[in-house]
């Protein structure tokens, strides 16, 4: 199946980050419509009707988020979740560079569904290229009266800011990410009450992902009806794969929820380099449970439904790709490494289990490990699942509980290396 951009739209029209290109080609009417034809509510009932999630991991109903703010609690806010520190995600960077207007459109939609003057956006630390580029778009729009008051003639009023973090995984975490926003140290809370209710400096919040945003003009322009005729039933509209690892073409490829591994793999990402097998996947990035390259894996659809049963999840959909010749020890290792480093350590299973399974990791890699070693390996990991106030505890045991149990053969080749030599 052939791409068909809509979230990717720079790859069909040049200098769509131009804003008279942008406008040129439907820019900003969907705000307009929504503003001045619409009633806040209308607009978040359409974005339910729509069956939009949340493309940041969760797969969260992005409507139903919105209608849970506390309309009793004022003001209210929008923050942008462009943080994207999850390893093999990419897509929220490139629709920033390359398709500012769609996604400032969106967020600019969002904010008045909730009614919201202000709407942040948090970039990552590295991101600080991203973030002048993007003060520049939004200085357009606001030269243009896209943003102000009285937009559009009515009594609406919206500034949008953008906001740096440090470089930390956790701010990735949307408490964490408010938390740094008011410039706290990046740690995630306890919840509930949860960020409709109690978010920013307190108040009624509403946080999404990037590509989440960016799907919403297309929603209000076109319809509900129409966005569902995209992807599946319970999965509804394109999605960004953040296609790497060991394929011919590594990249972004936009497509509808739904196509198979089988298909983003091999005909969009070109197959596996040299003719070599194809031995896992990880469907969500470092944060997945990895999957055995099996044909039921393969022929899997990509949705939040389907990825489930075969025993992962789909997350952001950054979908890593590990052939035959890698030692998927060595890569929970660096998987392990990975979150020990970036644990807040708030939480005590988080904290001292990634420091402990690491250094378990350690004797594996160094060929030291005992059969002990493997059993207490796996005991902790699945000591520390739901235990943590947020994701990154389980985060930090998919690789090894998923690697254990399905490629045990890769673990206990230290093992018997030890055995062998009478240790």
């Amino acid at each position: 199946m052939p791409e068909k951009h809509l979230l990717l739209r720079h790859r069909d029209i040049p200098d769509i980050h131009e804003l008279e290109v942008y406008r040129k080609h439907g820019g900003f009417e969907a705000f307009r419509k929504a503003v001045t034809q619409m009633t806040p509510d209308e607009v978040t009932e359409e974005v339910k009707k729509s069956g939009l999630r949340g493309r940041g991991g969760a797969g969260f109903p992005t409507g139903l988020k919105w209608s849970f703010m506390d309309k009793k609690n004022w003001p209210h806010y929008v923050v942008a979740n462009a943080d994207e520190s999850e390893p093999g995600t990419f897509k929220d960077r490139e629709i920033m560079e390359r398709n500012p207007f769609q996604f400032l459109e969106g967020v600019a939609i969002a904010a008045y569904a909730v009614q919201a003057n202000r709407a942040y956006i948090y970039l990552r630390g590295e991101f600080w290229q991203v973030a002048a580029w993007l003060d520049r778009k939004i200085a357009e729009m606001e030269a243009a009266g896209l943003l102000g008051d009285n937009l559009f003639g009515t009594d609406y009023s919206l500034r949008i800011y953008t906001h740096l973090g440090a470089g930390a995984y956790i701010c990735g975490e949307e408490t964490a990410l408010l938390e740094s926003l008011e410039g706290k140290r990046g740690m995630p809370r306890l919840r509930p009450p949860f960020p409709p209710s109690y978010g920013l400096y307190g108040k009624p919040t509403v946080v999404n992902n990037v590509e989440t945003l960016t799907n919403v003009p297309l929603i209000i322009e076109r319809g509900a009806d129409w966005y569902r005729t995209i992807g599946t039933e319970k999965s509804t509209g394109p999605k960004v794969f953040s296609l790497s690892g060991h394929v011919n073409r590594p990249g972004n490829y936009e497509l509808p929820l739904g196509t198979t591994f089988r298909e983003l793999i091999f005909e969009h990402g070109g197959g596996i380099p040299g003719g070599k097998a194809i031995k896992a996947i990880l469907p969500a990035g470092a944060s997945s449970a990895i999957l055995p390259a099996t044909d039921e894996v393969l022929d899997t659809p990509m949705d939040y439904e389907s990825v489930p049963k075969v025993g992962s999840f789909l997350g952001s959909a950054s979908v890593i790709v590990v052939d035959e010749s890698v030692d998927i020890a060595w890569l929970v290792r660096k998987t392990i490494h990975f979150f020990k480093h970036e644990s807040c350590g708030k939480c005590t299973p988080c904290r001292e289990g990634t420091y402990w399974m690491d250094k378990l990791m350690e004797k594996v890699m160094a060929g030291q490990a005992t059969p002990e070693d493997l059993e207490i390996l796996y005991d902790v990991a699945k000591q520390i699942q739901g235990k943590t106030l947020c994701a990154l505890g389980d985060f930090a045991t998919m690789a090894v509980v998923s690697g254990i149990e399905r490629f045990k053969q890769d673990f206990e080749r230290a093992v018997k290396a030890l055995v062998e030599v009478g240790v």
